[in-house]
């Protein structure tokens, strides 16, 4: 997705994002490259390159001559620049991490707090916030984010079952974790969060349209769309393992009867309590018709799965893409296997929710996802 700067008077916070964000995008680069991608004059670029480099965001580097002349400066983000808290509550504990500009995880701390209540879980998040804001590789906090799962304000499916949490609704959380950590905060479902940690230091990097299947106690995914994500009318879309897969099977805490994720998830990996070759024989059938419905629905480039599921079990899913037949995504002239594995499964939610307050608070590409409007862009 292109960025673009702007020329109001008023737009000189909103320009000093845009060029952070080209920078983290394309860098090592210069300042007329900048310029160039994203419409400003070098003039004002220079101006804003001056102030980040103030404020220790970025470094500038002057490379060695060659011949006559003087080469330009190159630019890159300065990874200890700023951290971020990256924080992710799940049935099966909550786990925290300080996180450098680059997306790396410097420290980080987790604790098994089994579906936690609120007041439970805040509490922890707040020990594990004085813990690692006491790390020696603490520098700057530009905010929190938070990873938890969705969806969110859906009366019957909301923080219901075994998959989700229980015990949340009508909680403010995100003033909840302001309150915990000290920090601007932000939020977002557990699914969305691991998307947008790929698609800032993943796969994210090379293809612009995937879906990330988000394998975890639950089933979810999201479609990133020319690197943004699709959100649906009330931010919940995604939501496949609610899809019904088998007539009157098992019943659902949504209320429903044979949701996919009752089949297909770490939950029922857990009850079905077989060894993972066994099991992901089982339910093979169940994962390539996922696989062809994301596929005649969204066209992606890729399907990224990832979650909380352990690695081998994640590899040996997406082997069963070896055994998908035709769907709108059998072509020849691919450049990427129909499913590939995340690049940091483990940490992609983390590293995400860390990523919705780096870029919630440095960068408009990311502000319509965490409820920012332009105004507080511009002001």
């Amino acid at each position: 997705m292109a960025l673009r700067g702007t020329n109001q008077e008023t737009g000189r916070p909103y320009n000093r994002r845009i060029v952070l964000e080209a920078i983290r995008l394309r860098g090592p680069t210069t300042r007329g490259d900048v310029a160039q991608s994203v419409g400003l004059t070098v003039q004002t670029v220079s101006t804003i390159v001056r102030e980040l480099e103030e404020q220790g965001l970025i470094l500038s580097v002057q490379k060695p001559p060659k011949g006559r002349g003087i080469p330009p400066s190159t630019l890159t983000i300065n990874p200890e620049g700023g951290h971020a808290l990256g924080i992710h509550v799940t049935p099966l504990g909550i786990e925290a991490a300080l996180v450098n500009l680059r997306g790396d995880v410097v420290d980080s701390v987790r604790r098994k707090v089994m579906n936690a209540t609120p007041n439970e879980a805040f509490s922890v998040i707040s020990d594990m916030v004085v813990q690692l804001k006491a790390s020696p590789r603490c520098g700057r906090l530009l905010g929190a984010g938070l990873a938890l799962p969705g969806p969110f304000d859906v009366e019957s499916m909301s923080f219901v079952g075994s998959t989700t949490m229980t015990g949340w609704k009508n909680v403010d959380i995100r003033q909840h974790l302001a309150d915990a950590t000290g920090l601007p905060a932000f939020i977002e479902n557990d699914m969305a969060a691991a998307a947008l940690g790929e698609q800032l230091y993943g796969l994210g990097q090379q293809v612009s349209d995937y879906y990330y299947l988000f394998f975890s106690v639950g089933l979810g995914g999201v479609m990133l769309h020319d690197g943004s994500v699709m959100r649906g009318a009330w931010g919940n879309a995604g939501e496949i393992g609610h899809i019904p897969t088998v007539p009157d099977g098992e019943p659902c805490p949504c209320g429903n009867r044979g949701c996919l994720e009752r089949y297909l998830s770490l939950d029922a990996f857990e009850r079905r309590g077989l060894p993972v070759s066994e099991w992901v024989n089982e339910v093979a059938p169940f994962f390539r018709n996922a696989i062809r419905t994301i596929e005649n629905l969204f066209d992606p480039e890729t399907i990224v799965l990832g979650g909380l599921a352990p690695q081998p079990l994640i590899e040996q899913l997406a082997t069963l893409a070896d055994g998908l037949n035709n769907s709108i995504s059998a072509r020849s002239d691919r450049t990427h296997p129909r499913v590939t594995v995340a690049s940091d499964c483990q940490h992609s939610a983390l590293r995400g929710a860390a990523a919705l307050a780096v870029f919630g608070v440095l960068s408009p590409r990311f502000g319509q996802m965490f409820e920012t409007s332009e105004k507080e862009i511009v002001e």
